[in-house]
């Protein structure tokens, strides 16, 4: 399942990733986490030592003495002392001179191999990142997927696993944790999961073991005692939506299952304003884009709330028909903004008609789907074109120019229910979509003939052209063996070098009899 995508921008990314190597501050910092979650962990197993100890008291099971299976010298080594998860890294061989070291196969002046595999994980400037977060069987991770435009290529370059299900992502070009004081944005992600924590992760640093901020509590007895209760200072419950503060940039909002929208000081780490306004779980938060203290959020409570972040007492109020599912500004008219619900509907709504705090009638609604529309985004540049994503498996192309909404085109692009639909930054007519049966597509709609005829001039419109086909992940060699059922079995065998020989088919059988038979013929013809 893709649960959210974003993309990254030409240039942003480092050309060349650095692999991630432990310092003596990182080796420090990793050995403080592992010992809290070592520690949680022998609070859990002594929780449930009871049940354990029910189980070898069973009268049937005395004469095995199961209670002493597991004794060994290394555990009583244990017992004598706490061991580290890295108290060994500092027992490791040191070689001053590099000819020393039997580790080493190359001698100077000879080519390093690691300069091969830098040029092979080489990101060029004309090439987009696309980051896709995934589930699998229960494991879910980050693909950076990287898109060269120019032959409509995408693959998997690196990946980083997630300690839950992810929801939403927001990238960002500010430095955060080891790299805080270098020059230069960098490029990272922020990743909202089904644990009360944000985890931000250096995109340029590949082999990652931790993220290098991370924002919320990390002491789980605390976590459990007000598991789902608003705290000031960090969530309780899932991080449901992110959006990161373009204008005053060490700014990050995050909305939560916990009722609270909070504001993150990314230099500090710290929650610095927290928002209970909500009366149930907040789905979605977005900053204005052009005012800096300005937001949107909306809940399950089936509202919607415009307010100024340094004012949160004066608050605009919308009612929808449904829950929430997701908010977006138009940024071609920052006066107005879009809501789509659980009902499969979409509003449009002015900010400005507010009486009371009470917001006014939508200008027009929308029904998009039959289902719940679980993705939307506008076209950044061409003022009018929305896209709407939903659980019918369907991707729409509104028109919403002068306030009338008509459809372009409706097509079911083959990801399953639709979860994430976000357009390309540098090619705005280029379309990441993600859903529910883990593929992920890119759609090029400026080769759609109804996009064109609809939003395109008239020189574009007398200008006929072939629609591109869809751009999926590309498959490894390996993938690509493993669905061939005959290589399987022939690797099984160990004959994957061996060619196979090719069994006939009945349809052959039959060619050959028609064969026999009209040389037959044709003999007794010549008789």
């Amino acid at each position: 399942m893709i649960s959210a995508i974003s993309w990254v921008r030409k240039g942003a990314a480092a050309e060349k990733p650095t692999t991630y190597e432990m310092t003596e501050e990182e080796y420090t910092r990793i050995q403080d986490i592992a010992a809290l979650e070592i520690e949680d962990a022998k609070k859990e197993l002594k929780a449930k030592s009871q049940l354990d100890q029910d189980i070898l008291n069973d009268p049937a099971l005395k004469d095995f003495d199961l209670d002493k299976y597991d004794d060994s010298d290394h555990d009583s080594d244990q017992e004598q002392g706490s061991a580290h998860v890295f108290s060994k890294i500092k027992g490791l061989s040191y070689y001053k001179e590099g000819e020393e070291d039997p580790y080493i196969t190359f001698k100077d002046g000879e080519d390093d191999p690691e300069e091969d595999e830098s040029d092979e994980v080489r990101i060029f400037g004309s090439d987009n990142l696309l980051l896709v977060a995934k589930t699998e069987d229960d494991i879910s991770n980050i693909e950076v997927c990287v898109f060269e435009g120019e032959s409509d290529n995408l693959f998997v370059h690196h990946d980083f696993m997630l300690p839950a299900f992810p929801l939403a992502l927001e990238w960002l070009d500010y430095r955060v944790g080891r790299k805080a004081q270098e020059p230069g944005g960098g490029s990272y992600v922020a990743v909202a999961t089904f644990e009360p924590r944000i985890e931000i992760w250096d995109l340029d640093t590949m082999d990652g073991m931790y993220p290098d901020l991370v924002l919320g509590c990390m002491d789980k007895k605390q976590l459990r005692k007000c598991r789902g209760k608003p705290h000031a200072e960090f969530h309780t419950d899932a991080v449901m939506s992110l959006s990161w503060n373009k204008n005053v940039r060490n700014l990050l909002a995050s909305s939560s299952a916990d009722t609270t929208v909070k504001l993150w000081d990314l230099n500090t780490a710290k929650c610095v304003q927290s928002y209970e306004h909500h009366k149930d779980k907040v789905q979605a938060v977005q900053w204005h884009p052009t005012e800096a203290s300005v937001m949107l959020t909306g809940g399950y409570d089936q509202r919607v709330a415009a307010f100024d972040s340094r004012a949160p007492t004066a608050i605009s109020w919308w009612t929808m028909d449904a829950d929430v599912e997701s908010i977006l500004w138009d940024i071609h008219s920052p006066s107005h903004f879009f809501v789509a619900t659980e009902a499969g509907t979409v509003r449009y709504f002015d900010i400005r008609n507010v009486t009371n705090g009470q917001g006014a009638a939508p200008i027009y609604t929308l029904v998009a789907h039959d289902e719940a529309v679980s993705a939307m985004d506008q076209h950044p540049t061409v003022a009018g074109l929305l896209v709407t994503g939903s659980a019918d498996e369907t991707v729409k192309v509104w028109d919403v120019r002068e306030h009338k909404p008509s459809m372009v085109i409706s097509r079911n692009l083959d990801v399953g229910s639709v979860f994430a639909a976000r357009f390309c930054p540098d090619e705005p007519m280029l379309m990441a979509v993600g859903g529910s049966n883990g593929e992920s597509r890119i759609w090029d709609m400026s080769t759609n003939a109804d996009v064109r005829s609809t939003f395109g001039d008239a020189s574009v419109r007398s200008m006929p052209v072939a629609e591109k086909p869809l751009v999926g992940l590309q498959k490894d060699d390996d993938e690509e063996e493993d669905d061939n059922p005959d290589a399987v079995i022939a690797e099984m065998h160990g004959d994957a070098m061996q060619p196979l020989e090719a069994k006939p088919s009945d349809d052959d059988d039959d060619e050959e009899e028609d064969d026999e038979e009209e040389d037959a013929a044709m003999a007794s013809d010549s008789e």
